[in-house]
C-alpha cells in the first residue's frame, strides 16, 4: 500500500502523462514534487483556491483529469461609470417610475404621430402630382369646347367643324325636313329614337360625322333619306342623323350641346 505521498505524486504524474501527451512513465516512478500551493489528500475532482489566496487573482485547478494549471485573473479593471448620462428617474435599479414610463410613450406617441400626418401630406402630394401630369395640356383644354355663330349657316345647309379631333355636322333644317323627321315611324328604326329626342330645337341638329359602322366620316345632304350616306359600306341616315339603311347599327352621336344666346351654340 502506497503512503499519501506517494498516491499524491503519482496522480500527479499520471495528470501530466495524459493531458501534456508526454510520453508514459512507469507506474512505479516518483517523480519529485515541488509543491505550488497545498493540495488536499484526496483530488477526486477539480478545486479552485482563488478565494483562499491573500491576493484573490489566482486560480489554481487541479484534478486527476487536468493538470495542475494556474491562471491570473486580471481583477483591476475599472468598469466605467455612465451615472451622469442616465436621467435621475431611472437610476435606481430596483424602483419602478411610472411618471418615466409615461413620459417617454407620450414622446413616442408624438414622433409616432407627426410622422403619420407627414406621411399622408406626402402621399396627398405625389398622388395631386401624379393625377395632374395625366390631365389635358392646356392647348387640349382650349378645345374642348367650340362656339359657333349660328347666323353663318343659312337654312338648309349643313357645316362641318373639327371638334376634339373628329368632324362636327352642325345642320341647319328646313321646316319640311323638320315635319318628315318628326313624322317617322319609330319602331320602324334600327335603332329607334324619336326627333326630339335628339335636338333642342327643330331647326338645328348637332351630331358627330362618325360612322357607327366602322368610324368613317359620313357625306352630308346624300344619300336615299337626303340626310348623311357614309360610302364606305353603304350606311344611308337621315336628317336627324338616324341610321335608315346599311350595315351601321346605331344612329349618329349626339354630343352635349348647349345655346347661351339665339345667335350662338357651344358644344362641349
Amino acid at each position: 500500500m502506497l503512503k499519501p505521498t506517494n498516491v499524491s505524486s503519482y496522480l500527479k504524474a499520471a495528470n501530466q502523462v495524459v493531458s501534456n501527451n508526454i510520453k508514459p512513465l512507469h507506474p512505479n516512478a516518483v517523480i519529485p514534487t515541488k509543491w505550488v500551493t497545498p493540495t488536499p489528500q484526496l483530488c477526486l475532482t477539480s478545486f479552485t483556491l482563488s478565494k483562499s489566496l491573500p491576493l484573490g487573482n489566482v486560480q489554481i485547478t487541479s484534478g486527476p483529469a487536468v493538470s495542475t494549471q494556474v491562471r491570473w485573473a486580471h481583477t483591476d479593471i475599472n468598469v466605467p461609470d455612465w451615472s451622469q448620462y442616465r436621467r435621475d428617474s431611472v437610476k435606481s435599479p430596483s424602483a419602478k417610475n411610472t411618471d418615466s414610463e409615461d413620459n417617454r410613450k407620450n414622446f413616442t406617441y408624438l414622433v409616432a404621430g407627426a410622422g403619420t400626418v407627414v406621411s399622408a401630406y406626402a402621399a396627398k402630394a405625389l398622388v395631386t402630382q401624379f393625377i395632374t401630369s395625366m390631365s389635358a395640356t392646356a392647348d387640349v383644354l382650349a378645345l374642348a369646347k367650340i362656339e359657333i355663330k349660328l347666323a353663318e349657316i343659312p337654312e338648309g345647309k349643313s357645316v362641318t367643324f373639327k371638334w376634339r379631333g373628329k368632324p362636327l355636322f352642325i345642320r341647319h333644317r328646313t321646316p319640311e325636313e323638320i315635319a318628315t323627321e318628326q313624322g317617322v315611324n319609330v319602331s320602324s328604326l334600327r335603332d329607334p329614337q324619336h326627333d326630339n329626342d335628339r335636338v333642342q330645337k327643330p331647326e338645328w341638329l348637332v351630331i358627330l360625322g362618325v360612322c357607327t359602322h366602322l368610324g368613317c366620316v359620313p357625306i352630308a345632304n346624300a344619300g336615299d333619306w337626303g340626310g348623311y350616306y357614309c360610302p364606305c359600306h353603304g350606311s344611308h341616315y337621315d336628317a336627324s342623323g338616324r341610321i335608315r339603311k346599311g350595315p351601321a347599327p346605331l344612329n349618329l352621336e349626339v354630343p352635349f350641346y348647349e345655346f347661351p344666346d339665339e345667335s350662338t351654340l357651344i358644344v362641349g
